[in-house]
C-alpha cells in the first residue's frame, strides 16, 4: 500500500523511526524545500529512506496540468492527482499579500444552486496531503510565501472533517509552513455538526458561512443543505461556536437579481445576525454556464451594503475578481 508522506504531520514522522530527528528531517524537506521524492533529502541515511520505501512510503506530488492568470492578476491553477482527478486551486495576490484558496473535495455534494462545482458529481475527499500540497506546489511556482489560507474552494471543508483539520494542524507547524491560525479561514455552508466540534479544537481559525439568505424557504432553494440544517438551527450553533470561541463570524452572502437583494431582504439579514459578532460579505456573483442566475447590479448592492452599515454591521463588497478564466467563487469545475 502506497503511503504518501505528505499525509503524516511532525509527530508521526517522528514515529517512523527509533530516531526521531528523522522525522524532523523529513517534515523539514518536504514542507520547507518541496522535494519530490526521498532520493533529494540528502542528510536522510540511505538505510532509512530504503526501509521507507519498502513498507510503501513515498512522497505524491499534484501535477500541474494548467496555470491560468486574469488581467486582474488572479491565478488559476488545474491539478492531477496521483489518480487521474483534477481539482482547482486559486490564488489572489494583493500588492504582495497572497492568499490562497484550496480544495477539499473533488467535486461536491452539497449542490448549491449558484455554484459551478456543486454541479459536479462528488468523486471523493482529498487527503490531508493533498490539500498541503497545493500551498507547497503554488508556493514553488510562484517562488513566494503564502500568507492567508482559505478553504473556499472545490467541496465542503466541513464533509471532510478529519482530513482538513490535520492539513491545518499541519500547515501552522512552525517546523513548517506556519501559516498562524488567524490567518487559516475555513468556509462551510452550514454543517452544524462539524460548526459543533469545531469549537472544541481549541484553533484561532477563522469561521466563513456561506449564508445567502435569511429564510428557511429561500434559503432551501439556493442551498439543499438548509433542509437538513435549518436557518434557526445553524444560527443556534453559530452562538455556541462564538460564545466557546471568542472569534468573530463572517457570513458569506452572494447577491442575486431579483432573489435575495431586496431591502427587505437586507433587513430580514440584519434581524438574523442580531447579537452576533460578525463581518458580512456582499458577493457580487459571478456568472456561468451551469446557473442561470444574473448578478445584481452594482446599485444594488451599494444599497444593500448601506443599509447593513447604516445598522452598525461591518460589511465589504467583494466584486468579481477571475472572471475571464472562471477562477471566482462559485466557478471551479476542473474543466480548464
Amino acid at each position: 500500500m502506497v503511503r504518501n508522506l505528505k499525509d503524516f504531520d511532525l509527530a508521526e514522522l517522528k514515529k517512523l523511526s527509533t530516531k526521531p530527528f528523522y522525522g524532523a528531517i523529513l517534515f523539514d524537506w518536504i514542507h520547507n524545500k518541496a522535494v519530490e521524492n526521498l532520493e533529494q533529502i540528502s542528510n536522510l541515511p540511505k538505510t532509512f529512506q530504503e526501509e521507507l520505501k519498502a513498507s510503501g512510503f513515498v512522497i505524491e506530488n499534484l501535477r500541474l496540468v494548467r496555470r491560468l492568470i486574469d488581467e486582474d492578476g488572479t491565478l488559476k491553477y488545474l491539478f492531477d492527482l496521483p489518480d487521474g482527478s483534477k481539482i482547482e486551486t486559486v490564488l489572489l495576490d494583493d500588492e504582495g499579500r497572497r492568499t490562497l484558496c484550496v480544495s477539499t473535495q473533488v467535486g461536491c455534494k452539497m449542490g448549491c444552486a449558484f455554484c459551478a462545482t456543486g454541479k459536479m458529481k462528488f468523486k471523493r475527499n482529498l487527503s490531508a496531503g493533498e490539500i498541503v500540497d497545493q500551498v507547497i506546489q503554488v508556493e514553488k511556482l510562484e517562488k513566494g510565501k503564502i500568507q492567508n489560507l482559505v478553504y473556499m474552494g472545490m467541496g465542503e471543508p466541513l464533509d471532510n472533517y478529519v482530513n482538513v483539520l490535520k492539513s491545518i494542524r499541519i500547515l501552522n507547524d512552525k517546523a513548517g509552513k506556519n501559516i498562524g491560525a488567524r490567518h487559516i479561514t475555513i468556509s462551510t455552508c452550514g454543517i452544524v455538526p462539524g460548526i459543533e466540534k469545531l469549537a472544541e479544537e481549541g484553533l484561532q481559525i477563522r469561521l466563513a458561512v456561506s449564508l445567502h439568505a435569511a429564510t428557511d424557504s429561500l434559503r432551501s432553494k439556493l442551498m439543499p443543505i438548509n433542509q437538513k440544517y435549518p436557518v434557526k438551527e445553524l444560527i443556534r450553533a453559530l452562538k455556541a461556536y462564538q460564545k466557546k470561541t471568542g472569534r468573530r463570524l463572517t457570513f458569506e452572502y452572494i447577491m442575486l437579481a431579483g432573489i435575495n437583494d431586496s431591502r427587505e431582504h437586507a433587513r430580514g439579514l440584519l434581524k438574523l445576525l442580531n447579537g452576533l459578532s460578525s463581518h458580512i460579505n456582499l458577493i457580487e456573483y459571478n456568472p456561468h454556464a451551469r446557473a442561470e442566475f444574473k448578478p445584481s447590479t452594482r446599485k444594488t448592492i451599494k444599497e444593500f451594503w448601506w443599509i447593513t452599515t447604516d445598522r452598525g454591521f461591518e460589511t465589504a463588497i467583494r466584486y468579481k475578481r477571475g472572471q475571464s478564466i472562471k477562477a471566482a467563487c462559485g466557478q471551479l469545475y476542473a474543466d480548464n
